[in-house]
């Protein structure tokens, strides 16, 4: 069985509720995408791994597909549970899956591979999928460019303190020309988000790191945050906040 980054337990453990609220789904489009190029639907099995609070489980749940959801943190699989019934949901890490030998037609990853051991994770990933058996590893990317979500990253960022992330793509170097899966392919799909300033404050807290900070920390962050959308020339006097950000199906195949 794997180890979770301390960042992860801790984090995601006391901000479920928030992450369920305030995260954001995925396009139909995207889902499409990638119910497509894994061949989902019914009669398939795929493990949805790291599946967090359910936010892709659901939507793979919709084609029929059997889906077995493998979430290692107990108050994010307490709302996966609540949120996606229909779902076979396991405790597990992405280096130890519940799951038996080639028994999985795909495997997907939300917002999660950045987390994992990746040539743990993939050789796990290779045990439990069956031969050409297919992999999506699936990113929300928030703009980092719009001025004011810059601002709200300089203030979030100091608080990282190295804690594994999906921004500088390194994730992508596990997957290696020897290895046992196929060149990623990338399809990208616009996934703009409306929340109020105070959803989005929310899905700040929602983040690992924030969520693990001392609370004196966490509060005085978030008032930054706070701050910012109140005063920011963009977001003065808004009450929704359309966050602009889009969705990368990144997939292969088991060699």
């Amino acid at each position: 069985m794997g180890l979770i980054h301390p960042a992860a337990a801790d984090g995601f453990a006391s901000n479920a509720d928030d992450y369920e609220r305030t995260r954001p789904g995925y396009p139909p489009a995207a889902v499409a995408y990638l119910r497509a190029v894994l061949g989902l639907g019914p009669g398939a099995t795929v493990v949805d791994v790291a599946a967090g609070t359910g936010k892709l489980t659901r939507p793979l749940l919709t084609s029929g597909t059997r889906v077995i959801a493998v979430e290692p943190v107990a108050e994010m699989r307490a709302v996966l549970s609540r949120t996606s019934p229909g779902a076979d949901v396991r405790s597990g890490t992405a280096e130890g899956l519940p799951v038996a030998d080639a028994s999985a037609d795909a495997i997907t990853v939300a917002q999660a591979f950045h987390w994992f051991d990746a040539a743990g994770a993939l050789r796990e990933f290779a045990r439990v999928l069956r031969p050409g058996g297919g992999l999506a590893v699936v990113y929300n990317h928030r703009d980092r460019a719009a001025p004011w979500l810059a601002a709200v990253n300089r203030l979030v960022e100091v608080h990282r303190f190295g804690t594994p992330q999906q921004w500088d793509g390194r994730w992508r170097e596990a997957f290696t020309a020897d290895g046992p899966f196929t060149a990623l392919e990338d399809a990208t799909f616009d996934n703009p988000q409306v929340l109020t300033p105070d959803e989005f404050v929310g899905r700040i807290r929602s983040m690992s790191y924030v969520g693990a900070l001392p609370a004196d920390d966490q509060a005085r962050l978030l008032r930054d945050v706070a701050d910012v959308l109140a005063t920011h020339p963009d977001t003065t006097g808004c009450t929704t906040l359309t966050v602009p950000q889009r969705t990368v199906v990144s997939t292969c195949h088991l060699r």
